[in-house]
């Protein structure tokens, strides 16, 4: 299967890219976070933690402490039937951000330059909370190479490397992990985007470095893990954070010379991986070996006319938010909405929607590439049917009237959503193409990490208005494609998240609060 082909299986027909007789060995199954076995110096995390960081002072490790509890921590164990009929339970380690089948395929390095520890690169534990530390040193000068010399990393107090462990999910989802990862992704940077700014860093996202030198730097080996995206910290105004590429010499192979390798052991559980080489093939394809100057984004310029009234930002709620935030299935109950619910819920999106990267570099809206369209149900003071959620605007425009609830349920692949008992049915929808006359195959994984920051963010705000959201990637795509009259603007559904209210969930679960 050549990767084009893949692609697009990937998305249109998925029953082609796993095998018939795939069957997943939970037996041997892996953790959900990577440990590292080596003897190396570890650094315990507090969990007394302040509201606020004051932009006047240098971070410290307690508010590093903080921003990696919210971001990626391990929060809540819970224990929860297979299905309705089952008696057989599975526990699962839950955080505030969501991840297909709670496999959390996403890993987290960093590059620090904090008082109270060496400068370096570290592994954040989850699963300990703490870090370890893989190698000192200062690399401000090979990490500014590796981003093209886009970002002065000297004025960063960190640097985020978010990657993606391939097994951790391909062990249960097969080929079809490759969207899940991309996703993954996309809400971790969601949630750091949203911790960082309630610490008032400034951040910033890079989708285009050089792998090769990045993956060298942490130590990790592309035949089982690679980084997707950066994330430098900072709290100096001034920065500049996307300059022009000045030096297209710079290579991957040139600047892994400056480096010694590093090989330290770590543990996963499984006895058996098995192999995933169209993950590899993926992946290899993606790499940058150098960097150009950046290639700006077609940004979609619609207006529409249906006022949605605005209202203030996020307040203090964003800790219960994360903690209240939970994936429904079939424990969605039909309530009345209001329609100025749901205009504080898009006006909380649009306000969040604004991030820096190396896209756009002007932090113009997600939207304008991560297109948004909802259906209605029993939302008081709003008809019943098919909205688009408008570019630059706060508006939305009503695509036609109807019902679509039981349209969207034959469309699931399983009915672990009871879509009859939802109001709101939110699709997210990009490029058919994945952007890949721009940025290659790597457009593919870009436009997945956009539309899972995106998601996040409405997550975020629905669990703020007590409901929340089910993201859901088993669904047929040209089914969906068709309803939410897609094809006709080259685009195709990424992701689809109802959104409503709910009973408790049928679990035990124990929180491992601070």
């Amino acid at each position: 299967m050549n990767l084009d082909e893949f692609l697009y299986n990937l998305h249109y027909e998925t029953a082609k890219i796993t095998p018939p007789d795939w069957e997943v060995n939970w037996e041997d199954a892996p953790l959900p976070y990577k440990l590292y076995t080596t003897d190396l110096p570890e650094v315990e995390l507090t969990r007394n933690f302040s509201d606020t960081h004051s932009p006047s002072t240098l971070p410290t490790l307690a508010d590093l402490s903080q921003f990696l509890w919210y971001s990626y921590a391990i929060t809540q164990v819970s224990e929860s039937f297979l299905s309705i009929d089952s008696v057989d339970t599975w526990m699962t380690y839950r955080r505030y951000v969501p991840s297909g089948g709670a496999l959390y395929p996403s890993e987290v390095y960093l590059y620090l330059k904090l008082q109270e520890i060496p400068t370096g690169i570290y592994h954040y534990d989850a699963a300990h909370h703490s870090l370890i530390c893989l190698r000192e040193g200062n690399f401000d000068d090979y990490l500014d190479g590796a981003l093209g010399n886009r970002c002065d990393i000297s004025k960063c107090f960190a640097s985020i490397f978010v990657s993606t462990f391939f097994w951790k999910n391909f062990f249960k989802y097969h080929n079809f992990s490759y969207r899940l990862q991309g996703l993954d992704a996309g809400f971790l940077l969601g949630q750091m985007l949203e911790v960082g700014k309630r610490k008032n860093f400034k951040t910033g996202v890079y989708y285009q470095f050089l792998d090769g030198a990045i993956n060298h730097l942490l130590g990790v080996h592309e035949d089982e893990e690679s980084v997707y995206a950066v994330l430098p910290l900072s709290i100096d105004n001034a920065m500049k954070w996307f300059e022009d590429i000045k030096n297209v010499q710079i290579t991957s192979a040139k600047l892994c010379k400056e480096l010694e390798p590093i090989h330290h052991q770590h543990y996963m559980k499984s006895k058996v991986v098995r192999p995933y080489p169209m993950l590899l093939k993926m992946n290899q394809a993606c790499m940058l070996h150098a960097l150009t100057n950046d290639k700006k984004h077609p940004i979609n310029n619609d207006s529409s006319l249906v006022k949605v009234p605005q209202t203030n930002d996020l307040t203090n709620s964003f800790s219960k938010a994360c903690k209240d935030r939970y994936s429904p299935g079939q424990d969605f109950v039909l309530k009345p909405l209001q329609f100025e619910t749901l205009s504080n819920l898009l006006n909380d999106l649009t306000l969040m929607s604004h991030y820096r990267n190396d896209i756009d570099q002007d932090l113009s809206l997600l939207t304008s590439r991560v297109s948004l369209r909802f259906t209605s149900y029993g939302v008081v003071g709003l008809s019943n049917g098919m909205y688009e959620v408008c570019n630059f605007t706060h508006e939305i425009k009503q695509i036609s009237n109807g019902d679509y609830r039981m349209t969207q349920q034959d469309g699931l692949l399983s009915d672990f959503v009871n879509m009859a008992q939802i109001p709101l049915s939110f699709n997210f929808s990009g490029n058919r193409n994945h952007y890949q006359e721009l940025y290659g195959y790597r457009g593919h994984r870009i436009l997945h990490m956009e539309a899972g920051i995106l998601a996040h963010k409405l997550l975020i705000a629905a669990s703020a208005r007590n409901m929340n959201g089910h993201p859901v990637l088993g669904f047929d795509v040209p089914w969906y494609d068709e309803l939410f009259q897609l094809r006709k603007d080259e685009r195709t559904s990424l992701l689809q998240i109802p959104i409503g209210y709910h009973r408790p969930p049928a679990r035990l679960q124990s929180r491992v609060d601070m």
